[in-house]
């Protein structure tokens, strides 16, 4: 089995969940990451929902891609599912990217699904601070989330004034 490569735009990027034999900067273009998912399981509850990633359509979105070996793939994908596809709020997709080293690659990654009563839409910053403020799910506190991924979007040498203004809400 050949290997094979996942794009990562959210907690993905520092908390992978699976092995893995090389990890890249990548770009996917088409799509964005946007807080525009409410979390009813992992940062949230449906009675208090949190806010998560997702890539909805247009612009871009610089992310983490990783290549997996063939051989863990199953495995991979199997966790992969069953860590995202949790409500169907995602659809699970083989999408082009291209790697910080100029590769040409396909990978799986996770698309918010419009259509899904969970997705939120664009929110403003001072709303989407209130709701991750207060939110908690299985995962922790929808803080911790959002906190940690501003760290890494930035460790990653990006800037994202709409997310900076959640963090500093927070």
């Amino acid at each position: 089995m050949e290997d094979f490569w996942v794009f990562g735009y959210g907690s993905l990027i520092w908390r992978p969940g699976f092995d893995y034999e090389e990890r890249l900067k990548a770009r996917l273009s088409g799509f964005h990451r946007s807080l525009c998912v409410y979390s009813h399981v992992h940062r949230g509850t449906p009675e208090r929902p949190g806010l998560v990633f997702g890539l909805d359509r247009g612009g871009s979105c610089i992310g983490m891609a990783f290549r997996v070996a063939g051989s863990k793939r199953q495995e991979t994908l199997d966790y992969l599912r069953a860590r995202e596809l949790v409500t169907n709020v995602y659809r699970e997709a083989s999408l082009p990217i291209r790697t910080a080293d100029g590769r040409r690659l396909a990978a799986v990654t996770y698309v918010v699904d419009r259509g899904h009563t969970q997705y939120a839409g664009k929110v403003d910053a001072a709303h989407a601070a209130a709701i991750v403020a207060r939110s908690h799910g299985q995962s922790g506190p929808n803080v911790e989330y959002v906190t940690s991924a501003f760290e890494h979007i930035e460790a990653l040498g990006l800037k994202d004034r709409w997310l900076q203004d959640v963090v500093s809400r927070l």
